[in-house]
């Protein structure tokens, strides 16, 4: 399935596995380049002016680059009619749309303050681990914060999205589970283990999945254990 998407991504970013994989599993024809160093660059503001990875160039998009890994994979699988990965069923679909939205609105800012002091990643401006005046409790009690309250928004995916199967309640991964999926992969950081149904979940998404999966987490969980090491 040739759309011409050069993908411009950063291997560790779970944000980037999410379209990483989700072109994989679609089976669209594709090239990547390795963003890192570039996107403040004119050239690469010119067509995301937002200097944000994962961002896809395509010809048929009305402006010829998009960001955001959700909307990403909600266009792509829209421009082709990817019902099983997106359904097109409004009842289905509000699953999708409904998890993807409270996993960005919600859960990853927690998780991102969680994880990005440990794993070197730069913090969001107005936040305790971008202060040069807070002291290193004081940014190690902001981030442990985030990781506890992480456990409320997890139990909202166990209980409501997620249930016993896949979000959208089909029989495969929908790209709200491979958002999902992807994000959990940044908590093997934290001080606490994922629940066992997280980890169990994970692995069917990565078993229905296969290397689509399993090829691009190799690069999330290799830079893991190196900064664990």
């Amino acid at each position: 399935m040739s759309a011409n998407v050069h993908l411009h991504m950063l291997p560790p970013s779970v944000n980037n596995m999410t379209v990483r994989v989700f072109l994989r599993a679609a089976g669209i024809e594709h090239t990547e380049e390795n963003a890192w160093g570039k996107t403040r660059s004119p050239e690469f503001m010119a067509k995301i002016p937002a200097h944000l990875t994962p961002a896809i160039e395509v010809d048929s998009h009305p402006r010829g680059a998009m960001w955001e890994s959700c909307a990403i994979c909600m266009y792509l699988a829209n421009l082709h009619g990817l019902d099983a990965l997106y359904p097109s069923d409004p009842h289905r679909r509000a699953l999708v749309d409904g998890a993807n939205f409270y996993l960005t609105g919600t859960l990853y800012p927690l998780l991102a303050r969680a994880t990005y002091p440990r794993l070197g990643f730069p913090t969001y401006p107005g936040e305790v681990a971008s202060w040069e005046t807070a002291s290193k409790e004081d940014k190690e009690a902001a981030r442990a914060a985030s990781e506890n309250a992480c456990e409320e928004a997890l139990e909202v995916f166990r209980t409501y999205f997620v249930r016993d199967g896949f979000i959208g309640d089909g029989a495969s991964p929908t790209i709200a589970d491979i958002r999902f999926a992807s994000s959990l992969e940044f908590m093997a950081i934290a001080d606490k283990p994922l629940p066992q149904w997280a980890l169990d979940y994970r692995d069917r998404v990565e078993k229905a999945l296969g290397d689509a999966y399993t090829g691009v987490a190799a690069d999330v969980r290799g830079f893991i254990a190196h900064v664990k090491g």
